[in-house]
């Protein structure tokens, strides 16, 4: 096969996330405190916003790496939305854009190149101006398939160079005309080359110096980050308060805790179970769940029998109630998985297979495999929301005469295997790209690219089937007429539940909930994190 347009770098994969964030059962050592950016508050008691103060609770961890280029951390994700720029911002639950440090949009992204100006009088953190400098030292990073930064697989391929016109303003060099460019220059934030040239160990132990309308004042790993207004931002979000502190609390009984009663400790916690949203709701907070790309997803390994016959893979999608799932696994918050893309976005389009639950059809499609007594070990992780889930998944197995065992795993664990070549049969587990984006192309690339871990060395899916799907979604993604790369989506849509090596069985939401006597302009999200850059007290 010739080399795709999008590159042959690395992609969109497990290790990735792995490796960065809190999966990976390590600990990135960084400071607690941080000199560039001065002192901060020792306690995490409520700062209450009668002081132009807020606090928020987090259910991750922010001891993972800060740099904005390497990190998938969902903290110091939702954290460096507040304290760097990309040149275009883009909406936290639409992703339309709007000018970040850019002066405005282009007019025309019709072309292979893009022209921005930088905002006049833009600085950072400590004081100096942001330059064109800054910007082209960015991206040289981005693109750099040695550096090999996690933004990278976001802008190999169609992404030439970035180069400096003038001080004030550069140009973006294509490859070829790229409907998503807007979209995914969102996921770069410019940093200042005069703090992290030669110091990127800097960033991912915490320090954060930004243009945004947020400063870190304070890091302390596993329980805390602190921030405040950075007075000399001028872009088109400024800060509303004066200082943030947002809480680290993973375990999600001390995390529901802080925004109940009367005195809530937190104005806003991300991350609510929905068995505890009709109690916060009594307690007069609002509570709202979001639709994104948060999924469980099945797994197959191609090459291990009889999982190499499309048909079984379909067959034993069919068998698995989904909505009973989302009833007992979910507590009623989540959507069946009727296409590839979580049906409730809007770059969603129906599959030509949308394995509803059908167990009779399950076993009419084994028996045209030519399947019988099939046994199955199901490799899970072992989280709450897995075990609950997959528990559906054995039930309907077990039901069309398939033998299922469980086998629950450690995260890191069962994904250390998986990377070790280590044989296995199917996997269920959770992931979500839209984190990073909620264009069709990379919801889909993250999981199906040519040096995709998922893909390839998980799933062993790379034969001839294989290969046109990767042609077919080479081609929809540099297609520029809007109805015709819809239709060619729609077919990739329809190959990749027709072939269903890699595909959900239902979609999550997530919860965020909020005291709406202290806070307003804010809203849930389809994917981890908090966006507080339009919150403002009550």
């Amino acid at each position: 096969m010739s080399q795709s347009p999008f590159g042959s770098g690395r992609r969109f994969n497990r290790r990735d996330l792995l490796r960065y964030t809190a999966l990976a059962g390590g600990v990135a050592a960084f400071s607690s405190t941080l000199a560039a950016c001065g002192g901060g508050p020792a306690s995490t008691n409520r700062t209450g916003s009668a002081t132009g103060s807020l606090t928020a609770v987090l259910g991750y961890g922010n001891n993972q790496t800060w740099d904005p280029l390497q990190t998938a951390s969902a903290f110091s994700m939702a954290a460096n939305l507040h304290c760097y720029e990309s040149l275009v911002e883009g909406d936290p639950v639409t992703r339309e854009s709007f000018p970040g440090l850019a002066k405005a949009l282009p007019a025309d992204i019709t072309g292979t190149s893009l022209k921005f100006d930088l905002r006049p009088g833009a600085k950072w953190h400590d004081g100096q101006p942001v330059t064109a400098d800054d910007v082209v030292f960015t991206y040289a990073r981005a693109l750099d398939a040695k550096e090999n930064v996690l933004v990278h697989s976001f802008f190999t391929g169609w992404l030439k160079e970035v180069k400096k016109v003038s001080d004030s303003s550069v140009e973006f060099v294509l490859n070829f005309p790229f409907p998503y460019a807007l979209l995914r220059i969102q996921t770069c934030k410019i940093m200042p080359k005069h703090v992290f040239e030669g110091k990127w160990a800097d960033a991912v132990s915490g320090k954060v110096v930004g243009s945004g309308p947020y400063k870190v004042t304070e890091q302390a790993p596993l329980s805390h980050t602190a921030f405040e207004k950075f007075e000399d931002y001028n872009g088109e979000r400024p800060a509303a308060y004066q200082k943030m502190l947002w809480k680290s609390i993973v375990d999600a009984a001390p995390r529901v805790a802080a925004i109940s009663g009367a005195t809530p400790d937190a104005q806003i916690v991300e991350n609510i179970p929905a068995a505890n949203a009709e109690q916060l709701r009594k307690a007069g907070r609002t509570v709202e769940f979001a639709d994104g790309g948060n999924n469980l997803f099945l797994l197959f390994n191609t090459a291990h029998p009889p999982f190499d016959n499309k048909l079984v893979r379909q067959a034993l999608h069919y068998a698995i109630d989904g909505k009973k799932m989302i009833d007992i696994g979910l507590k009623g918050a989540g959507t069946d998985a009727t296409s590839f893309i979580n049906p409730k976005l809007a770059s969603s389009q129906p599959a030509v297979n949308d394995f509803a639950y059908n167990p009779d059809k399950a076993k009419a499609l084994l028996q045209q495999a030519g399947v019988n007594g099939l046994s199955i070990s199901l490799s899970t992780t072992n989280t709450s929301l897995v075990a609950d889930c997959v528990k559906v998944i054995k039930e309907g197995w077990d039901a069309i005469g398939v033998t299922t065992t469980l086998d629950a795993q450690d995260t890191k664990a069962l994904f250390s295997k998986l990377d070790a070549g280590t044989d296995f049969q199917v996997v269920a587990t959770t992931n979500n790209p839209q984190q990073f984006g909620n264009d069709p192309d990379l919801l889909i690339r993250y999981y199906y690219a040519e040096q995709s871990l998922l893909m390839k060395n998980y799933a062993r899916w790379t034969n001839a089937d294989a290969q046109a799907l990767l042609r077919l979604q080479d081609k929809a993604a540099s297609e520029t007429d809007e109805t015709r790369r819809k239709a060619l989506t729609k077919q990739l849509l329809d190959l990749i539940s027709d072939q269903a090596v890699i595909y959900p069985v239902v979609f999550t939401q997530l919860g965020t909930a909020w005291d709406p006597k202290a806070i307003s302009g804010v809203r849930a999200q389809g994917y981890p994190g908090i966006y507080l850059n339009q919150a403002k007290p009550a």
